[in-house]
């Protein structure tokens, strides 16, 4: 990882989620951190008779009038959590130090639990599986594509419980996890045991007629320098053109899918524009000379979303794919994700995304160049056999 990108803040868009002290609301100063260590001071005032006034003047009432025990840290988090959930923002949210932990080592590709990406389906508000992770737990168990989570262990998750739907599938290597799951009209219950999970980021063969194939199963830290790895691999069985699939990728981080896209874009073209809360426009351009000169077929489905977007978008706009499969998932925010001084954390939805040509996506998705459907008895299947693959045998034929 070069230096440039140690400098930059991470900015998160990952839809897989995994959330110091009570000064954090009462006292009038708290530190946070970015991811690369840097501090910043934020000044909240608690003479304003707001949050802090209010907060005190129940505390005071728990500490007089409450017959049981107090758990300092419980309250807390549970102060914070419900101050951030008051947003009714789903893409952001507060982390204890233990949630943030978790979740890093998730972004770096490791974890404890039963392999499944899953996400917060709005418009439903459920725990929704986006794909299991191939030769894990979740895999080997059969849960599919579009799954539904209702209970864990039991107990009822709403979407808007990620979190702690996802913190209750993890647990300790050995142990097991009972899910009830929908899958279309039927109801089935699963017992699943949890085990060390490593996510391969990118994958690579070489298909007919030298046309290379990279998928991309997230877009986590180190997948750009991966991807790199897996071109040289094909390049060196020459390699005439490439298929990339983002279908089923949910996301990860901006940075490399930016990593990604400037391999591949012209240097000095827009690869991504992003506005603030103040309509502040930033620009961000590809600087490096393409590594990739063949011509390229992006896959996308209804689970591409975030990072996948920004990929499809600047590669698109700029020309340097043909589209094809079904529209993106359509989420065009980005979240910062910052470290508070105790190890908690924030994810805080801070800009919306436009491609470069300046179309918007959250809510709306990208529309491929050609719509391809697959087989009805084949869709949600988390293993396709190519000749079955009707989205892969068109980018094939385009390629041909």
């Amino acid at each position: 990882m070069n230096e440039e990108r140690k400098q930059r803040i991470y900015k998160t868009i990952m839809l897989v989620v995994l959330t110091a002290v009570i000064t954090f609301i009462l006292t009038s100063i708290f530190t946070y951190k970015n991811l690369n260590g840097n501090s910043k001071y934020i000044y909240v005032s608690s003479n304003d008779g707001g949050i802090a006034s209010i907060i005190a003047s129940i505390r005071k009432i728990v500490d007089k009038k409450y017959l049981g025990e107090i758990d300092e840290q419980s309250l807390v988090d549970g102060a914070i959590k419900g101050y951030i959930d008051g947003l009714n923002d789903p893409y952001t949210e507060y982390m204890t130090k233990d949630e943030m932990q978790e979740f890093t080592t998730e972004v770096n590709g490791n974890f404890v639990g039963i392999g499944v990406y899953l996400t917060n389906d709005i418009e439903r508000n459920v725990v929704l599986i986006i794909s299991p992770i191939k030769d894990t737990p979740a895999y080997r168990a059969g849960i599919k594509p579009g799954d539904i989570i209702t209970k864990i262990d039991g107990v009822s998750y709403k979407g808007e419980q990620l979190t702690e739907a996802s913190n209750k599938i993890k647990g300790k290597e050995g142990t097991k996890v009972t899910l009830e799951i929908i899958r279309d009209e039927q109801t089935l219950t699963l017992e699943v045991e949890r085990q060390s999970v490593k996510i391969n980021h990118v994958e690579s063969e070489m298909l007919e007629n030298k046309i290379g194939y990279i998928k991309f199963n997230t877009f986590d830290d180190g997948c750009s320098d991966e991807f790199e790895t897996q071109l040289e691999k094909l390049n060196s069985q020459n390699m005439k053109s490439l298929i990339i699939d983002i279908r089923d990728n949910g996301g990860g981080l901006v940075d490399e899918a930016l990593d990604i896209a400037d391999l591949i874009v012209e240097k000095g073209n827009t690869l991504l524009i992003t506005l603030d809360k103040n309509s502040k426009e930033e620009v961000e351009k590809s600087k490096n000379n393409p590594k990739v000169n063949v011509p390229i077929v992006l896959l996308t489905n209804e689970n591409s979303a975030s990072a996948s977007e920004i990929l499809a978008g600047a590669l698109k706009d700029n020309n340097k794919a043909k589209i094809v499969g079904k529209k993106t998932y359509g989420k065009g925010v980005i979240q910062e994700l910052l470290t508070l001084t105790d190890g908690s954390g924030l994810k805080i939805t801070t800009n919306e995304y436009y491609t470069p040509n300046k179309t918007k996506i959250n809510k709306i998705g990208i529309q491929p160049d050609y719509e391809v459907d697959l087989p009805e008895e084949i869709e949600g299947l988390v293993e396709i056999e190519k000749s079955q693959d009707t989205q892969l045998q068109k980018a094939i034929e385009l390629l041909k």
